[in-house]
């Protein structure tokens, strides 16, 4: 499977539907899925994976939810997101680990990664996030990342409506790229 982004660990690329048990195992754990909504039965991982994943590469040329994988070996630690917020126009980043994975900032190493292709070879004026208020790893990786937290937003998306508010986060291009100097 080719990859299209690397840092120095990790890599990503598009999922495929031999991913279907990994990404339903991953959302299947409540330690992982606890400050994303809450854990998804086979059922509804399998929905989302076709309509929220698979679909969604070739409706938004660019943008998607891809597989983050060891670069040396190419197995799975969890995902990586530039997509739109869903029911939102705004682009936002994101991400997964596994449990495994945690601790090691491949979160923080690859959400910066891609925060410079969505500002440099997209061109996307602006880029947000959002956390569980509770999730101060998240929150951390954010920061590092170069994202100013912005207060608290609600959204009316069953997705993020049923977490309450959730601690915001954007930044413009024009200053994450001067302040990277790129």
């Amino acid at each position: 499977m080719s990859v299209w982004l690397t840092t120095e660990r990790l890599a990503l690329r598009q999922f495929t539907i031999e991913d279907l048990d990994w990404y339903a195992h991953l959302c299947g754990d409540p330690a992982v899925m606890r400050y994303v909504g809450g854990t998804k039965d086979r059922a509804k991982a399998e929905a989302h994976f076709h309509d929220r994943i698979l679909r969604y590469y070739d409706a938004h040329a660019g943008l998607g939810v891809w597989a983050t994988v060891d670069r040396a070996s190419m197995t799975p630690l969890g995902m990586h997101l530039l997509n739109h917020m869903h029911g939102e126009p705004m682009i936002q980043v994101g991400f997964v680990l596994e449990k495994s994975a945690w601790g090691r900032g491949l979160a923080t190493e690859m959400a910066e990664a891609l925060l410079r292709y969505g500002f440099v070879d997209l061109a996307l004026p602006r880029i947000v996030a959002v956390a569980d208020l509770e999730n101060t790893a998240s929150q951390r990786v954010l920061r590092k990342i170069g994202l100013d937290r912005r207060g608290e937003r609600t959204f009316p998306h069953p997705i993020y409506a049923s977490q309450g508010p959730l601690a915001w986060f954007e930044r413009g291009a024009q200053d994450w790229l001067a302040e990277r100097r790129v």
